[in-house]
């Protein structure tokens, strides 16, 4: 309720209006979200737009999630989440992406961002970084529900948040990585021209496998022709809070 009063619906991007005061005209610029301006970045890409969720579009997207995302015999994840019971399944879900806004600070931030196809949550898109001004580095990471699987949708996200990393924020380096028998991540990441960068012994489910780690430079990135056009919206509002000032 206090979000409904504070943010109308509908009021996201930054808004400009021309007040007339005698003979002189002020133009004034105003914030499209009270409170936090990362509600009104946007990444839009063939089919997909990729926001940060209200409540509301958390618990939509939180279903998704639990209705399945991979192989139950499979454990495609670093940390294990998705082998929670309910309620803690559904409890931890949305303390980790509210978690991920309270804690962000410019030196060390998460991006957890909805994936939507025609308004309904399909997946999530995660970009992570600490020391960016400095470091120029990020992390990515994502999930799609089981059934938006095998429809292109992981290139076209991986395209939207690659580009808001290097061409949005100045990123100089891109970091990924898959487990062993993830062959759905190794291929989208191949298709972006990640080159291998160490392996790494790992035990999610308490049995060792391996974590093999990727890196994608901005030379690479740049020679690669666009699979997609992205278009991003309100950066310019919350670029400070990345680190990424101009």
């Amino acid at each position: 309720l206090l979000m409904r009063a504070l943010y109308p619906a509908g009021s996201h991007a930054v808004e400009k209006r021309e007040v007339r005061r005698a003979s002189a005209s002020v133009t004034l610029t105003r914030m499209g979200h009270p409170l936090f301006a990362l509600f009104d970045l946007r990444l839009r890409v063939a089919d997909l737009e990729l926001r940060l969720p209200d409540d509301h579009e958390l618990a939509a997207l939180c279903r998704v999630a639990r209705k399945g995302i991979h192989d139950p015999a499979t454990m495609p994840f670093l940390v294990p989440w998705t082998d929670k019971p309910s309620p803690a399944f559904e409890r931890e879900f949305a303390q980790y992406h509210w978690g991920a806004r309270a804690h962000w600070t410019p030196a060390k931030w998460t991006l957890e961002l909805a994936v939507f196809v025609d308004g309904e949550p399909v997946g999530s898109q995660g970009i992570c970084a600490e020391n960016f001004a400095t470091l120029r580095q990020v992390i990515t990471g994502s999930w799609l529900g089981q059934k938006f699987q095998g429809r292109g949708l992981g290139k076209q996200m991986r395209e939207a948040v690659l580009h808001l990393a290097f061409e949005g924020l100045g990123a100089e380096v891109a970091h990924s990585a898959f487990i062993d028998g993830n062959v759905t991540s190794a291929a989208v990441s191949r298709a972006f021209g990640y080159e291998p960068n160490g392996r790494k012994r790992i035990a999610p489910r308490g049995e060792a496998t391996w974590e093999n780690k990727l890196i994608l430079t901005r030379e690479r990135w740049a020679a690669r022709p666009r699979a997609y056009h992205v278009e991003v919206e309100g950066l310019d509002t919350c670029r400070e809070l990345f680190g990424a000032a101009r």
